[in-house]
């Protein structure tokens, strides 16, 4: 079949798997640029399909020679109907790290369910005995509590008070205003048990009871701060909180995982084009303002830039790991430098319709998001008939 993006709001209900392909392989050609990373050989990654979580299993591979175990709830494809993003970019991945002579293997499934963590203990048993890194990348807005079996849901509201600001329809251009209303506390404690930091704990428990987290064991959840104009809406609204309740979480693991010398980080990672991001108010436009000053600067990165600087010279550069005085991991640094978000500060109150075109990157921030579904890279022929049925090589549907 002929694939074309088709958008619903904020969302592409089609994917390439060719697209998704060449994602996947630009990444790892940019890592193996870098040279390699004396890191860890036994990797895990929850989360591992798109964004961060699929840029740590590619610099885990790629950059460290490692072994990877990739948990992710993806859509096959269906005869006429494409996969999800992440469906191909973990086929791709996993066909790429088999070539290069790497172990590669995948769950699909809910991690929240005691059912996966199950699994994915039984796979670490079976072929790798213990992992030395464990990569804690979720980003569903729904959680089916194990024990409870109540299905929260995440919001994105302020707290407090309504929210008026600057927004950006990305699709059009359109620059307008914006209101949300303020959160109740069930909207705030829902978003907590999904985005905080339980499941990151109780993963961390199944792992270690069942034996499997080797001597001097890390772990890495990845949090956004951002800046002033974001953070009513962000940082300070719910899902704020539930980055809060991360990084708290961080603690307590690092208390768990003392007698194995282990420890547990939360990494503060920069504002990127994401699935999540793209229908947050607010966010779009500060991307896209953010987007044209880094590159200017020519510090701007992607995930995978990210990344793989987040491993070579953060967490494996040697010596003690980097943080800040909250104990977490600064890789927002070059995003939340002073004369950055002066900048930003300034074409924020400049920015409408009209003036977005010069002073912002919407062009950019378009590519992104339609790169985020395989669409828009260069030497894939997208007028070509395409066998949208790819399997995960690993995983047996």
């Amino acid at each position: 079949m002929i694939i074309e993006p088709r958008m619903r709001g904020f969302i592409c209900l089609t994917a390439h798997p060719k697209g998704c392909e060449q994602n996947v392989k630009n990444q790892i050609e940019y890592v193996k640029s870098k040279g390699k990373i004396d890191g860890p050989k036994r990797v895990l990654v929850i989360g591992a399909s798109t964004g961060f979580g699929l840029a740590s299993r590619i610099t885990s591979a790629f950059g460290c020679d490692a072994a990877t175990i990739g948990v992710f709830f993806e859509k096959p494809a269906a005869e006429g109907k494409t996969a999800s993003p992440g469906w191909y970019n973990s086929a791709a991945f996993e066909v790429e790290a088999h070539k290069a002579g790497l172990y590669a293997k995948s769950i699909n499934g809910d991690a929240f369910s005691n059912e996966v963590k199950q699994q994915t203990i039984d796979m670490i048993k079976a072929d790798l005995g213990q992992v030395d890194l464990v990569i804690y990348s979720l980003a569903s807005p729904v959680r089916l509590h194990p024990t409870t079996g109540v299905l929260h849901r995440s919001v994105l509201k302020p707290i407090g008070s309504t929210f008026t600001n600057k927004t950006v329809d990305f699709h059009t251009g359109n620059v307008s205003q914006v209101s949300i209303e303020p959160a109740t506390e069930e909207d705030i404690a829902n978003t907590v048990v999904v985005m905080g930091g339980e499941d990151w704990t109780m993963w961390m428990d199944a792992l270690k009871g069942a034996g499997v987290l080797a001597e001097g064991a890390t772990t890495v959840a990845y949090s956004y701060i951002g800046p002033e104009v974001t953070e009513a809406v962000y940082r300070k609204g719910t899902i704020g909180r539930a980055k809060d309740h991360l990084e708290a979480t961080a603690f307590e693991i690092t208390d768990k995982l003392k007698d194995l010398n282990g420890k547990a980080y939360v990494s503060v990672n920069k504002a990127l084009v994401t699935q999540a991001s793209s229908a947050i108010p607010v966010i779009p436009l500060y991307i896209s303002l953010l987007y044209k000053i880094m590159k200017a600067e020519g510090i701007h990165e992607g995930c995978i830039e990210q990344i793989q600087r987040l491993f070579q010279q953060r967490l494996y550069a040697g010596g003690e790991v980097p943080t800040d005085d909250k104990g977490r991991i600064r890789i927002d640094d070059w995003e939340m430098r002073a004369d950055v978000q002066d900048k930003i500060a300034k074409l924020w109150s400049e920015s409408t319709t009209e003036s977005l075109v010069e002073i912002g990157d919407l062009a950019g921030y378009k590519q992104d998001f339609l790169n985020l579904f395989g669409f828009g890279f260069q030497g894939v022929d997208y007028l070509a008939d395409t066998n949208e049925m790819v399997n995960v090589p690993s995983i047996k549907e």
